[in-house]
This record gives C-alpha cells, sequence and structure tokens, in this order.
C-alpha cells in the first residue's frame, strides 16, 4: 500500500512540474521550445507607466517598436503628474516607444492612439488610426495618408484624430471601460459591450449604416472603416491593410504614393464578391464557418508569398496568394467565444518558416502551429499576471534571432520577450 502511495504521490510531482513549466515552453512534439526572459524590457524611463500595447514591429535592427494606449491609465496610476506630486509613480507615456535589443528606450514620440503599426527600412512609422498615417521618428510629424472617404458612418466628415487634452493626474475608466458591463442582480454574471438602448436610436442607427453601404460599396479602393493592421512588403513597394468595413477587408496600397492596387475578402472573394448581408457574417463558436470575415482581422505574409488573414472572431486563419486566390483554411480553437482565438500572426524565423505563431487574446496562449497544414503543435503562455503568463495577449512579433515579443491589453499592458532554448 505505501508503494502504491508514493507511486500515486510521483505521479502528480511530475504532472505538477510539467505544469509550472507549461506556461514557459511550447508543449507537444514537434513544437518550439521558449522561456520567458525576465531582463526585457529595461524599466521605462521618467516615471512611464505603459497602456495597453495595439501595435508591435521589429525593425531591420532587431530593435522593438511599441505602440500602446496611454488613456488606458487611470487617475491612481498618474499621481506623480500633479503638482506637488502625490507618489512616486507615474506619468502618461508616449503613444510609440522604440525599445534596442537589450530592452532599453532608444526613442519615442506622441501621436494620437491607434491600431496596428509597422516600420519600414528608413525607420518611418506607419500606424493605424482611422486610417493609416506614415510618422517621421525623429520629429512625430506626419508625413503621409492612405485614403480614407470623406465621412464616417454617423455623417461626420472624416478629420484625422488629435491628441488628446490631458488634465495632469487624470486618468480614465481604464483599459476594460466600454468592453465589460455588470450584470443585473440575478444576471448570468457574464460581460459585454452596450446595453439595450433605445430602440428608434438603434433602427436610425440600422438605416444610417445601410445608406453609408449603399454609398461606399465593398469595392471603394480607399479605407472606410478603422485599422485593424498594418505590413509593409518594401521589395514590392507595397503596404497591407487590414480594415475593419464589413467584417474586414484586404487592401494593399502602393507604398510610395499610397495608390489602391488590390483587395479582398473572405475566401479570396474580389471586393465585387463581399456582401453587406449581416447574415453572411454571422458565427455561433463551433459552429459552420461565415461566409464572410467576421471581424478583427488581422495579416501577414510569408517568404513564399503566401498571405495569412487571421478571422479573430470567427477562430480561423485564410490562407491567400499575394493576389488574393484563397488556397486553404484553418480552424483554431473553434470553441472560443466573446473575443476569439486567432489574433495577431507571425512566423518561426527559419528560412522555410515552417510554424506559424498565433497571439490568442481570449485563452491568452501563443499557439504554435504546423504552417503547411495549420496542426496545432504546442501553446506557450496561459491566463495570469506573472512573467511568462498573459492577460489580453494582443500583439506579437518575431525578431531574426527567433525571440518573440508579446504586447498585452485589459490588466497585461506590458510587452515580454521570450527567447528560444534547444
Amino acid at each position: 500500500m505505501a508503494d502504491r502511495f508514493l507511486s500515486c504521490l510521483l505521479v502528480v510531482w511530475i504532472a505538477f512540474l510539467a505544469g509550472v513549466q507549461a506556461p514557459l515552453q511550447g508543449q507537444g512534439q514537434g513544437a518550439p521550445k521558449y522561456k520567458f526572459d525576465p531582463d526585457w524590457p529595461k524599466p521605462l524611463p521618467n516615471n512611464w507607466k505603459l497602456g495597453g500595447v495595439t501595435g508591435l514591429a521589429v525593425d531591420k535592427d532587431d530593435n522593438v517598436w511599441v505602440l500602446n494606449r496611454p488613456n488606458d491609465l487611470t487617475s491612481i496610476e498618474l499621481e506623480a503628474e500633479l503638482n506637488p506630486p502625490i507618489a512616486d509613480c507615474c506619468v502618461h507615456p508616449p503613444a510609440m516607444i522604440h525599445f534596442d535589443k537589450q530592452g532599453k528606450v532608444i526613442g519615442s514620440f506622441d501621436a494620437p492612439q491607434g491600431h496596428g503599426m509597422d516600420v519600414d527600412s528608413k525607420g518611418f512609422v506607419y500606424i493605424g488610426q482611422n486610417t493609416v498615417r506614415k510618422y517621421d521618428p525623429k520629429t512625430g510629424k506626419i508625413v503621409g495618408e492612405v485614403p480614407h472617404v470623406p465621412e464616417t458612418p454617423q455623417g461626420q466628415p472624416f478629420v484625422a484624430p488629435t491628441l488628446p487634452l490631458r488634465t495632469p493626474g487624470q486618468g480614465t475608466a481604464g483599459p476594460v471601460a466600454g468592453f465589460i458591463t455588470v450584470p443585473a442582480p440575478g444576471g448570468t454574471g457574464r460581460g459585454g459591450r452596450g446595453g439595450r438602448g433605445n430602440p428608434a436610436d438603434a433602427a436610425q442607427a440600422t438605416a444610417q449604416q445601410a445608406a453609408f453601404q449603399k454609398k461606399y460599396p465593398p469595392t471603394t479602393p480607399m479605407i472606410v472603416g478603422g485599422i485593424e493592421e498594418i505590413r509593409i512588403d518594401e521589395p514590392a513597394n507595397e503596404i497591407y491593410i487590414a480594415d475593419n468595413y464589413l467584417g474586414g477587408r484586404v487592401m494593399v496600397f502602393s507604398l510610395g504614393d499610397f495608390a489602391f492596387k488590390r483587395g479582398w475578402g473572405a475566401y479570396g472573394h474580389k471586393l465585387s464578391e463581399i456582401t453587406s448581408d449581416d447574415a453572411d457574417r454571422a458565427y455561433t463558436p463551433g459552429g459552420p464557418m461565415p461566409k464572410e470575415f467576421k471581424g478583427h482581422l488581422t495579416l501577414n505574409f510569408s517568404n513564399d508569398g503566401l498571405v495569412y488573414a487571421a478571422d479573430r472572431n470567427a477562430n480561423r486563419i485564410h490562407v491567400t496568394d499575394k493576389q488574393g486566390n484563397f488556397k486553404k483554411e484553418f480552424k483554431l480553437a473553434e470553441y472560443t467565444g466573446v473575443g476569439g482565438s486567432t489574433g495577431g500572426v507571425a512566423f518561426s524565423p527559419d528560412k522555410p518558416q515552417r510554424f506559424l505563431f498565433i497571439s490568442d487574446l481570449t485563452n491568452n496562449h501563443i499557439w504554435f502551429l504546423n504552417r503547411d497544414d495549420g496542426k496545432v503543435l504546442g501553446t506557450l503562455g496561459s491566463m495570469g499576471d506573472n512573467g511568462g503568463q498573459f492577460f489580453g495577449l494582443h500583439m506579437i512579433a518575431v525578431d531574426s534571432r527567433g525571440n518573440i515579443y508579446t504586447g498585452e491589453v485589459f490588466t497585461g499592458q506590458r510587452v515580454q520577450r521570450f527567447v528560444p532554448v534547444k
């Protein structure tokens, strides 16, 4: 009996040790192995505290650019801004921060908050806001802008966002405001955006949206909605942009003058084939895939000329060539609700790029997939606040040495690095 007890105890202990390692290594046969790097980045200068990370890119020198949302910070995080200060920390950071390979801040500039970013070989930074704008990193000045339709769905003129007027020491309701509602007594306890609202207002908004879509059909060769992702293809002198119009469109523009070149939707649909019928975007986790992209579309392209478009709200990745010809579809964690599983897309650094690295906002993993067939090989990380865990895993990037960089929103609000191990 004692021997049996000791054997059981040994099994439990081995399982415990395996669980301890799970957040730090890719699990599964054939998956790449990684460990959390606690020394990257270095502490931020100037009493800055990072907001939610909405853009992440590695430049040609393997330095890292981080786009964050300073307005995510609350008043209790900004008490060093008061005059006189009432705490040692903190103050609003600039929206764009540049880190070197050792994790030291080597540059920054402020800009209106946005979503999605990339950087070219000359150091110009492209930020997704209500369109894509090209910034000089030395001055923070806008030097180019991708065309956008001249109005919003609400009938307001399209204008560039401006830096917010901030009151020192005064923050906002925080990074999850607008994403979570408090349930009524006796409710289910599930959060979500918005409330019931006024039926007349809802009807007016629906009519307004229908009129806007009629005026600006899916073939519109400009940005229509907001921006989810940006990827630069310098050899081809092109920039790929995922806007969020009608669930998401892959739009390709000239990198030089931002002239429109081509675009497509789910399953390689030509822009003229994308429908405005909401039923074609309907999706229930675990159910049939929608005919069009569901929402929060991100993308990246491989060395062999394939484009991987991650439709996060439908738990899938569509693979096309650079002309938009559909090749295949990978489904990932189809049970995932709320925010979906397929966030950012990155590749392993080997020449054939054998692995896809997919960031998952909801399950808070990095998924390791075989790039050829989409087979899941393992995961990295779990939900939590410790180093190597995630809470709101949003962005992912990989440098030439195979280091993985991650950026978090919600209460994560940090960047982390994971280094490959043998």
